[in-house]
């Protein structure tokens, strides 16, 4: 009996092993743009190409080291699926080595069968994630005004629409839809940004079909809704990266130049579609210490004061 209640333990906590609390996002029934299907999580090596229960992971820093800044992390995958663990958790977990409390995002992809207006399940969960982060900011010890967003490839796309989105997609007539859906930094890797010029064909179709809204086509394009009030970005990718157009990058840095917004931008000779936490080829292998660097020039990494 000993041997099977260690085992039944062990199956309970797999999923959470990983973070330290799992916050729903949702409360049940009231989830917006859903049929109210019940859906069964699909997975495999680590890729969820099916959400369940849109959630929150969350990997809090210590209490001493904690500088009060927080990140949102949105895994990519083409709109097609979460690379979570790679993409998500890992960079959560070399976000609280410098202080950062870090949040992976679960986010319902448009592939799913539940969604009412498939385009709109990624932007939606997303800015229902912040809401929370920020709602709960003070409990947890976190800065309401130094709250980022991050995401590589379509979780890059996903994070400059949140940066650019001002429209609130996620009132779900509860106390949360007071709460604001702006991000105060960005930081982006070989994002698919844009919906328009040199957009990503697998990423364009997940998102927004084979005939898609062509004003949707603009309000998922990054670039094309930068203005003054969008937040200062980090913004990386390779130059040889076959997968996704480094012109999303150039196109996305040009349109914050343009709105004077603080932005940095660094494109590395090698890398292609494959930029990770470590293990980058050449001068690739700066990225982190680089977007540390930039969050502390930003301010972003001062702690507050006793």
């Amino acid at each position: 009996m000993k041997n099977i209640a260690l085992v039944l333990l062990f199956v309970i906590s797999a999923n959470t092993a990983f973070s330290q609390e799992i916050i729903p996002l949702w409360e049940k029934g009231k989830m917006p743009n859903s049929k109210g299907m019940k859906l069964n999580k699909i997975e495999d090596r680590e890729r969820i190409t099916q959400v369940d229960n849109p959630s929150i992971y969350a990997f809090f820093t210590s209490k001493e080291e904690n500088t009060g800044a927080a990140v949102l992390i949105f895994p990519p995958g083409g709109y097609k699926k979460l690379t979570y663990n790679i993409a998500g958790f890992q960079l959560a977990k070399w976000f609280n080595t410098f202080g950062v409390n870090a949040f992976v995002v679960m986010y319902r992809l448009p592939t799913s069968p539940d969604l009412v207006n498939s385009a709109f399940g990624p932007i939606t969960d997303g800015q229902r994630a912040i809401k929370i982060i920020r709602s709960n900011a003070s409990k947890w010890g976190i800065d309401s005004n130094r709250i980022g967003v991050m995401g590589a490839s379509a979780g890059g796309g996903l994070t400059a629409n949140l940066a650019t989105i001002t429209t609130d997609y996620a009132k779900a007539k509860d106390d949360l839809d007071s709460v604001s859906i702006q991000p105060n930094f960005q930081i982006l890797v070989s994002a698919t940004i844009s919906m328009k010029q040199n957009a990503h064909k697998g990423s364009y179709e997940a998102l927004l079909g084979t005939n898609p809204d062509l004003k949707n086509e603009e309000l998922f394009s990054g670039e094309l809704n930068v203005t003054a009030a969008t937040p200062p970005a980090f913004v990386i990718c390779a130059a040889d990266d076959h997968v996704v157009n480094p012109l999303n990058s150039i196109q996305y840095y040009q349109a914050l130049l343009k709105a004077n917004v603080k932005a940095a931008l660094h494109i590395f000779p090698q890398g292609d579609h494959s930029i990770a936490l470590r293990n980058n080829p050449g001068s690739t292998e700066l990225w982190t210490t680089l977007c540390e660097a930039w969050l502390n020039e930003m301010g972003f990494l001062t702690k507050p004061q006793q």
